[in-house]
């Protein structure tokens, strides 16, 4: 059976990075036991000339992670200095809460509590 008082609130971590640092993110994430993560390709809005100007790259990599509520700081403290000490890996990250997901199932698979 469920046992309600186990439920741990989940959030969406969203994370934009450079393309070819995607698969990395990924993989620092998954470190914290996320159960769903996808990829999905992302287009900044300045014109190519300034990125040109400026050496950046317009292609971006919107990893999108949920996450038990109770990880968020370690996760994010880990996004930063990855952000601050990976060759070419600056980014942004957020977190946004969810409010409900429907079906206990799909709980325990997100929340990776499938044994309660």
């Amino acid at each position: 059976s469920f046992d309600a008082s186990a439920i741990k609130r989940l959030k969406m971590v969203v994370t934009v990075v450079d393309k070819p640092k995607g698969e990395f993110y990924m993989d620092v994430l998954s470190q914290f036991d996320v159960n769903f993560q996808t990829v999905v390709n992302g287009t900044g809005t300045a014109r190519s000339e300034i990125l040109d100007m400026l050496g950046l790259n317009n292609s971006k990599a919107v990893v999108i992670s949920v996450i038990r509520e109770d990880l968020t700081d370690t996760i994010m403290k880990v996004l930063d200095e990855k952000f601050r000490t990976i060759r070419n890996g600056k980014g942004v990250a957020f977190a946004v809460p969810l409010s409900s997901v429907i079906g206990v199932n799909l709980y325990r698979f997100f929340s990776d509590r499938r044994e309660v």
